[in-house]
């Protein structure tokens, strides 16, 4: 049996020759033998040890977590925390699992179907947490995701917008401005906006109601644009009711007319229509200081200094993101090296594109271009008390005269109310 064996080897040896099957063991009668591959002879050994190698040299090991959605949250960090300790060495630890589901919360933030009544604490923790990782950026999702928490917390996402010469922010994410609500103060400065911006509808709105502060200078606006601004003030007795500082200056197609909107305002505390298109300067002078009680300054005046407006709340780097990517679209293209090679070869300069800038901002108007009033109620709140007591002498003089006027002004009221254009109805059929 032993020579069968061996015959069989050998001649599969000699049949593969050309494959280095390594050496052959046969077992017979409790023995162990090995086969000589150069005689084809059986001889006893043992077998001797080789090293062992469980993967190849080439083999390397690659830790992933959520190979699927790698792609898509390149930026997501590991459930673990390293650091090191002071001899140096590699200590990790796990994460809280509060952070772990705050992580994923933010990562399906546009998933979430109400906040309304969530605690407010958590809700900034969680709006922080999408807002580094960029959830708000997204065109469809970034949109719904602020909407959810717009609707629950208001004034807390944001309390005050300053857009003033962002108009490429306007133009991309302008469905995101427009969810903002309960806002206070909003700075459109150096917009371009124009009489038929969708924007400036938006504002008339109830969601806008509680702006307190709004600063529409150099928006290229007309006696039009002011007629749709105060048409639901004027006769529904909503919209910007609340309005108690406006900033009208360098819009050259507000003339006399347009001034007239501007009475329903009842509220209206600051007023500048410097460098508008004004004929009879005196005449508005005296409008506004009978109407609404606005006296005219000779001293310009801070709340209309752009410096103070800035944009606060929860959401204060969203805009910041928005205005990031809206630049990185005007940047001009680094690969333009055939061009500027024409350009050179016929002699042209390279043409230097600049960002517009609202030269109307950085120049002051002069002191007899300067139409900012203020109310007299104001300015006397500064003074000491003594000057109150003083004037409170005036005041029952006044109320005499109050009586009598009250009359005549009610009468008037209800012929400015009562006396509507066919272009004031068709406005307010679209509220």
């Amino acid at each position: 049996m032993c020579n069968k064996l061996s015959r069989g080897m050998s001649y599969c040896l000699k049949s593969e020759s050309l494959l280095d099957t390594g050496p052959i063991y046969v077992r017979e009668n409790g023995h162990l033998y090995m086969v000589n591959q150069g005689s084809g002879t059986v001889k006893n050994a043992t077998p001797k040890p080789r090293p062992f190698r469980l993967f190849s040299k080439g083999f390397s090991v690659e830790l992933c977590m959520n190979r699927e959605d790698d792609s898509a949250r390149r930026e997501r960090t590991d459930h673990f925390i390293f650091t090191y300790t002071k001899e140096g060495n590699l200590r990790y630890s796990a994460k809280s699992l509060f952070g772990l589901v705050l992580g994923y919360i933010s990562d399906n933030v546009d998933h979430i179907d109400s906040l309304i009544g969530f605690p407010e604490q958590i809700a900034e923790k969680l709006f922080s947490a999408a807002e580094a990782r960029q959830k708000f950026t997204e065109p469809v999702t970034g949109l719904r995701a602020l909407q959810k928490f717009t609707e629950a917390y208001g004034s807390l996402v944001l309390c005050s917008l300053c857009l003033q010469n962002r108009y490429l922010v306007i133009s991309e994410k302008l469905e995101e401005i427009k969810s903002f609500r309960e806002l206070t103060c909003l700075d459109l400065s150096c917009c371009k906006l124009g009489d038929n911006h969708e924007l400036l509808e938006h504002i008339t709105k109830e969601a806008l109601s509680s702006v307190t502060r709004l600063l529409l200078k150099d928006n290229c606006l007309s006696d039009a644009g002011l007629r749709k601004m105060t048409a639901p003030v004027r006769v529904m007795k909503r919209g910007l009711e609340n309005l108690s500082v406006l900033d009208l200056s360098c819009n050259r197609e507000i003339t006399d007319m347009g001034i007239g909107y501007l009475f329903s305002f009842k509220k209206l505390n600051y007023l500048d229509i410097s460098e508008t298109g004004l004929k009879d300067v005196k005449a508005v002078i005296q409008r506004l200081q009978t109407q609404i009680s606005l006296v005219h300054s000779k001293v310009p005046l801070k709340e209309f200094d752009h410096s103070n407006c800035k944009t606060e709340g929860w959401a204060e780097q969203t805009v910041l993101q928005w205005e990031q990517l809206a630049m990185k679209t005007v940047k001009p293209k680094e690969n333009l090296k055939p061009r500027t090679a024409a350009q050179h070869f016929y002699g042209k300069r390279c043409r230097i594109e600049e960002p517009v800038k609202c030269t109307l901002v950085q120049t002051k108007a002069k002191a007899s271009e300067n139409l900012q009033f203020y109310k007299d109620k104001v300015q006397n709140c500064h003074f000491p008390l003594l000057k109150k007591e003083a004037a409170a002498s005036h005041q029952l003089k006044k109320n005499k005269e109050k009586g009598l006027t009250e009359q005549e002004k009610e009468r008037t009221s209800k012929q400015t109310h009562t006396c509507l254009t066919m272009e004031d109805w068709d406005l307010l059929n679209t509220y």
